[in-house]
């Protein structure tokens, strides 16, 4: 896997393989955990925790024609790689589907994740910002304790979502005003 704690900024850095959907390597988790709002995005209602109806295997039968089904909304997500890590990285490979007790577990492992993922980004793309030397430092030891140097396990990724995450929105929110500089500069 790729070492993205204090690498590059710009663009590429947010949007490299750690970031990218694999969903050969998922076990259809935005299938299973997320809920839909039946209206312009979803043809269909379907709760949190439960298997959309259009699941086969790990594959969505509809796929190639999502948004002429009625689900735009699938075709717009992408999951920014948190569903893979879950996967892989948290679960060794194993799937709700073959192991029905994990099921609560991956979805907890999966928001979680995907809170990872969504600040990982935002601190680097923070690079790009004219922080403080103090500021940068923090925005490092930031991206480092989202790149634990073992694999993410559910309890920690539990922990960082419930205490890390709203740490670092914190901070995240202190740097409000290198963006209203950038916006003036504009």
């Amino acid at each position: 896997m790729a070492d993205n704690r204090a690498g590059p900024s710009g663009p590429a850095a947010v949007s490299g393989p750690h970031f990218e959907a694999d969903c050969s390597r998922c076990a259809a988790l935005c299938c299973m955990a997320l809920a839909l709002d039946e209206g312009p995005h979803f043809a269909i209602d379907k709760p949190a925790g439960t298997p959309c109806p259009n699941l086969s295997g790990h594959a969505c039968s509809i796929h190639d024609r999502l948004p002429d089904a009625g689900f735009p909304g699938c075709a717009a997500y992408d999951c920014a790689g948190a569903g893979q890590r879950v996967v892989q990285e948290v679960f060794a490979g194993r799937s709700w589907q073959q192991e029905a007790a994990l099921t609560g577990p991956m979805i907890r492992a999966f928001a979680a994740m995907r809170e990872v993922q969504a600040l990982h980004r935002f601190l680097l793309s923070a690079a790009g910002l004219p922080l403080t030397p103090a500021q940068e430092e923090e925005r490092l030891a930031w991206l480092e304790t989202l790149a634990p140097e073992r694999a993410w396990d559910a309890a920690a990724l539990e922990r960082a979502a419930a205490d890390t995450a709203p740490a670092i929105r914190h901070w995240l929110r202190s740097l409000a005003p290198h963006l209203a500089q950038r916006g003036a500069a504009s």
